[in-house]
């Protein structure tokens, strides 16, 4: 078996052996474990290490702790040995060595078209239009919708259309007036919502004179049969289009109508299908991220190539970046029959697939170990844990350990103060997320991450 030298420091070290103990049978290689006389690994640097550790022949990898700071090649090595920092937190290694598994090197088709609605656009200015659109297509967006206001004629609505058309957007028009619709088309826009018994004429002179498609609707929600005769209009002119049966909020018939997406299918087979997720996302109170990922999976089973969001309330602000992630976990799970998870986290945002603890025994062994100022913060088992050299004090309550730590440590400045703040800031909410903490690491929120500047060095 290869043979791998993992480098660490004196706190880490039992960490780590329990960590190797279970991945190097299950990876298969021999595990050595080259402990610097250093306490905490996260201080090291490459030209110090460099004087310090011995490399045996027979050694095939050296992984150094993720925060080494410097040039590795001031490590010197035998030839056939090679090195790499590995992950930041330890507890990462099995992830680190292939023990989660990896997405496939074709992860991330699709083939659901997001179309993404700019809801009021009459009110904005073309370059407010501009704006949203190039936010919207920078999120997944394959088309922008402009919606318009009912009982007004936007006169303008050509000029928008092409300057996004200018831009390199793809456009639809979302509205039942003739005018804008006329205008919007000439401009260059492609997709019209959306024809039913009161407009569905109108559809052949536009696509006479602009080649454009159309979005069949019923004229009422439950009305399966005006949806019908509809589609047969349009089937019997040649005109292109695809089939909205309309999605219900929650209590006001959401359950039927996605049975009438089942009947669509089945009644239609060949015929494309779009869903307006908006109707849940917008009109129910939690966020969207786990319903556009609910949505994207029925999609995605039901064959429906195209679906219409908006992201105007607070909670589903995100929506067209949710969903293109949703598609593509989706598509994966679909085309590959396997579960969609273990793939891709960027849609797991309140909470962690896994929980990783230091545990009890390696936190009463930190503490005791430890003989610099330099505090140390855990967080887990519901608890808050802060250590150094004088201290260890555990808890639920920020407040009260601050206290003790005020009454412990004379020299605490205020900005080591605001530091341990910040961090305990964090942990708090870690734990009650349920989300993993590691100090001077960002909180993980998924594709919603913000990276965060590690502060371990700066004198704290």
């Amino acid at each position: 078996m290869p043979k791998i030298l993992f480098v660490t420091g004196k706190l880490a070290e039992a960490s780590l052996r329990k960590v190797l103990a279970d991945l190097a049978p299950a990876v298969g290689f021999e595990a050595e474990v080259a402990v610097m006389p250093i306490t905490v690994a996260a201080l090291l640097t490459t030209d110090w290490v460099g004087r310090r550790l011995h490399v045996a022949d027979n050694t095939n990898r050296v992984i150094l702790p993720g925060y080494c700071r410097g040039e590795l090649g001031k490590i010197s090595l035998p030839a056939e040995t090679s090195i790499e920092r590995g992950p930041r937190d330890l507890r990462d290694l099995p992830e680190f060595f292939g023990k989660r598994r990896k997405r496939p090197a074709d992860y991330g088709k699709h083939n659901i078209d997001i179309l993404a609605e700019i809801n009021h656009a009459p009110t904005l200015s073309p370059e407010k239009l501009l704006a949203i659109a190039a936010d919207y297509r920078r999120d997944g967006a394959d088309l922008i919708d402009l919606g318009c206001d009912p009982g007004t004629t936007w006169t303008d609505i050509g000029h928008a259309v092409a300057k996004l058309r200018e831009a390199g957007h793809r456009v639809s028009v979302d509205s039942f007036n003739p005018v804008e619709v006329e205008a919007a088309l000439a401009a260059g826009a492609e997709l019209v919502l959306s024809v039913n018994s009161s407009n569905r004429e109108l559809a052949i002179g536009w696509h006479e004179r602009h080649g454009s498609e159309v979005v069949a609707i019923p004229d009422q929600p439950t009305d399966t049969e005006s949806l019908a005769e509809t589609v047969s209009f349009l089937k019997s002119h040649g005109l292109p289009h695809r089939i909205d049966p309309i999605l219900e909020p929650i209590g006001h018939g959401f359950a039927a109508s996605l049975g009438r997406y089942l009947e669509a299918r089945k009644r239609w087979p060949d015929t494309e299908i779009m869903m307006g997720v908006g109707n849940l996302t917008e009109l129910t109170e939690v966020d969207s991220a786990g319903i556009n990922t609910l949505l994207a999976g029925f999609c995605q089973e039901t064959g429906i190539r195209s679906i219409l969001t908006t992201q105007v309330i607070n909670w589903c602000r995100t929506a067209v970046r949710e969903f293109d992630l949703a598609r593509r976990l989706m598509h994966h799970a679909v085309t590959e029959k396997t579960l969609p998870k273990h793939v891709d986290a960027g849609l797991t945002i309140l909470r962690e697939a896994k929980l990783t603890e230091q545990g009890e025994e390696t936190l009463t062994h930190l503490a005791s170990t430890i003989k610099d100022r330099n505090y140390r913060l855990f967080a887990e088992r519901g608890e808050l844990h802060v250590m150094n050299g004088d201290i260890y004090v555990r808890g639920a309550d920020p407040f009260e350990l601050f206290e003790k730590m005020l009454a412990a440590d004379s020299k605490l400045d205020p900005a080591h103060s605001f530091y341990l703040g910040y961090e305990l800031c964090k942990a708090v909410t870690a734990l009650t997320l349920g989300k993993n903490y590691t100090q001077d690491q960002e909180l993980k929120w998924g594709f919603l991450t913000v990276p965060e500047i590690s502060h371990r060095n700066a004198g704290v």
